[in-house]
């Protein structure tokens, strides 16, 4: 079954270049694209794509606040397509708060835009898999608490792909701090995973952080 996806970027060229290259495996199509928050509404209410790519710094109304009504109104899967700068890094996570499936950096001039397009294939194909929604706020009562014996032995590994960073953010903030070790491999641009680990640290009762070289892995750390 084709995936069908529409493009909102303010930027004509932008628009352009993902309209030649997300359709080039064929089994994804681009229905259209939209320059602004307005446009792509009425879009995404006549053709009711599978999927959006969404760039978040547009005229009119920003990608937050269209994402937050999108998802109000008409929960449907986005990825966001940020820039790599820190502000942009902080709304790109504002973005998976909001309820964004995905996070993923512009083409830098490392990378040739016919690789960057095959990872963002990739990820379109994992979005069209996801139940889009707003994210729930994780509101564990007494009852529901976690009791983990600490073991110093024992590791607990999470591997997440398109759609992982909401279910992160919901087994994290209700893990006790004598859980076990935990280790996280979260399919994320390098330049948001510090500011995303800053961002489960604050909603967890353990240590969440960004893995460096030669880290020690004990209880209550993830």
């Amino acid at each position: 079954m084709t995936i069908r996806v529409l493009v909102v970027d303010d930027s004509a060229v932008v628009r352009g270049m993902l309209s030649r290259e997300i359709p080039a495996d064929g089994d994804i199509q681009v229905v259209d694209t939209a320059p602004d928050s307005f446009v792509a509404r009425d879009k995404i209410v006549k053709l009711k794509p599978d999927v959006v790519t969404l760039d978040l710094q547009m005229p009119k109304m920003d990608g937050i606040t269209f994402l937050k009504k999108l998802m109000h109104y008409f929960p449907i899967p986005v990825i966001v397509l940020s820039s790599f700068t820190e502000k942009g890094s902080e709304l790109a996570l504002e973005a998976l708060d909001a309820g964004a499936v995905e996070v993923m950096s512009k083409p830098s001039k490392g990378l040739s835009v016919q690789d960057w397009a095959l990872t963002l294939r990739e990820k379109i194909r994992g979005a069209a898999r996801v139940r889009a929604g707003k994210k729930q706020e994780v509101k564990a009562r007494p009852t529901q608490k976690l009791t983990v014996s600490r073991d110093d032995n024992k590791l607990i590994a999470i591997g997440a792909s398109t759609g992982g960073t909401s279910a992160l953010n919901t087994v994290l903030s209700v893990m006790p701090e004598s859980s076990p070790g935990i280790v996280v491999v979260q399919h994320m641009p390098e330049n948001f995973t510090k500011s995303f680990a800053e961002r489960l640290n604050r909603h967890s009762m353990i240590e969440v952080r960004e893995a460096q070289d030669g880290d020690e892995i004990h209880p209550g750390l993830a």
